[in-house]
């Protein structure tokens, strides 16, 4: 098994449930492919009492039939039928095992149930009997852990975390695996051999994001274009594929969410929920739980528009993989496997990269505000626009001082024109006049390189570098 890379608190949250003097149960949720497994098997891989992982597709019959498998390799010894009939059967079943195993000073009973979404077909009892084994009897073990996990977030909340029934505030510990930062991107490439300087890893996160299978594709002998070839463009390139099962093993009616990410993909800035509404014709009543569902996976995000509390909400796709799939991959027809080299200086990736520098920027907003020195200072996040201008990320802070940042992507120090100057002026006049502003206003710049030093750069109160947004 390879090194762990950063995950420091979730980390500490699993050993602290280790050492608690109570019966835990710990859910381990995030997004698929971003290491749930890995995390938990790099903890206690050597540990289980019970180990077993959900097939996807599987029949009912067929997941007890593996799961009964699994009870056999860890040490059960049925007295009957080898394959239990029924989930009530198999937990009765588990808690035998488990009782057999002689209690340890300090040693945790640990139960881990992997993929937990898929074990629950449809009429399966999977939740009914799962709800009987805990409450009846491993709420009232001391020296058990049962951890779950599952890449469908919205099952996982709703069936465990919201549980109505006999789950209801059973969860002890609920572990959110968010994407890798920029510094711990750089941190895995480090260590699996890449020297690539942070301009390029940069990059990197900009198509891939900070999802660690993704990074564990990437060839560190090669540069970061011979990469994108090969894992978008190149004959049966693994990251075209993988599109096709990112949503459908995630959602039922993955149809739906697809349209929704789509719509979300067709306009960079975002949506509102009326617009996200029209463009995909889904009802109102069904909209809101594709959206929740959405951002629970974190694969968008909802931004306040400056001055308003709910309305003009805005929607946005903040997946860099889904993203980058709908700019290049889904609709090109080109069979040049070496297309990203042969068009990274055109100005359709120009462009891209503003764009998707921008984003980097948003998901990375606490290196934003050290950087500026008001970590510790009460601040909310918004945007606004008019008719004519576009303002991404709003800092307003409690000390009366708002941030109007502007993010720029290039390869040397961003150079600030006259007409650039001018329009950054009337920006800011038309922001103030149009949201009654009375507090102080900061330009502030974030940029890979820094602004050049020139007649219009006085313009620029603030500036937060690339290197910034590693620590």
């Amino acid at each position: 098994m390879g090194k762990l890379i950063g995950r420091e608190r979730e980390i500490d949250e699993l050993n602290r449930c280790y050492t608690s003097d109570r019966a835990e149960f710990v859910i381990v949720t995030g997004r698929r492919r971003i290491g749930k497994t890995f995390l938990v098997n790099s903890v206690y891989a050597d540990q289980y009492a019970f180990y077993y992982t959900g097939g996807h597709n599987l029949t009912t019959t067929q997941q007890l039939h593996k799961f009964s498998l699994a009870l056999r390799q860890y040490g059960y010894k049925p007295t009957a039928a080898t394959t239990a009939a029924n989930w009530f059967e198999a937990f009765e079943a588990l808690q035998e095992l488990l009782q057999g195993i002689a209690s340890k000073d300090g040693k945790r009973k640990i139960i881990f149930i992997d993929e937990m979404p898929w074990i629950d077909a449809a009429k399966s009892d999977f939740v009914e009997a799962l709800e009987y084994f805990w409450n009846s009897w491993g709420a009232l073990q001391d020296d058990v852990m049962l951890i779950a996990s599952g890449s469908a977030t919205s099952w996982m909340n709703d069936k465990l975390v919201a549980n109505k029934g006999g789950l209801h505030a059973r969860i002890t510990k609920q572990i959110v695996l968010e994407p890798f930062s920029l510094k711990e991107v750089e941190e895995y490439l480090t260590c699996a051999g890449a020297h690539w300087d942070r301009f390029q890893i940069a990059q990197t996160y900009m198509v891939l994001g900070g999802v660690p299978f993704y990074l564990s594709l990437l060839d560190t002998s090669k540069s970061f274009a011979q990469n994108v070839d090969e894992l978008f463009f190149s004959r049966n390139a693994s990251l075209r594929l993988e599109f096709g099962e990112l949503y459908h093993a995630l959602f039922s009616n993955a149809q739906l969410y697809v349209a929704i990410v789509e719509a979300l993909a067709r306009k960079r800035k975002g949506l509102t929920r009326a617009e996200i509404a029209e463009n995909t014709k889904i009802k109102s009543s069904a909209l809101t739980q594709y959206l929740n569902n959405l951002e629970k996976c974190g694969f968008i995000e909802c931004y306040q528009q400056y001055g308003k509390k709910v309305r003009g909400l805005t929607y946005r796709l903040i997946d860099f993989y889904t993203l980058f799939y709908f700019k290049y991959i889904a609709n090109n027809r080109d069979m040049d496997p070496k297309w990203w080299s042969n068009n990274m200086l055109s100005a359709s990736v120009s462009a891209w990269q503003g764009f998707s520098f921008e984003l980097l920027c948003l998901v990375h907003l606490p290196q934003i505000k050290d950087a500026l020195g008001i970590s510790g200072i009460a601040s909310s996040v918004s945007q606004w626009k008019n008719e004519t201008s576009q303002i991404d990320l709003i800092i307003d802070r409690a000390d009366r001082i708002v941030n109007l940042c502007e993010m720029k992507f290039s390869n040397a120090p961003f150079e600030i024109t006259k007409a650039y100057a001018e329009r950054l002026r009337n920006r800011m006049a038309d922001f103030c006049v149009a949201t009654k502003c009375k507090k102080g206003i900061s330009n502030t710049f974030v940029t890979t390189y820094g602004v050049k030093q020139g007649k219009h750069s006085s313009i620029v109160n603030n500036q937060v570098l690339l290197d910034d947004l590693f620590n």
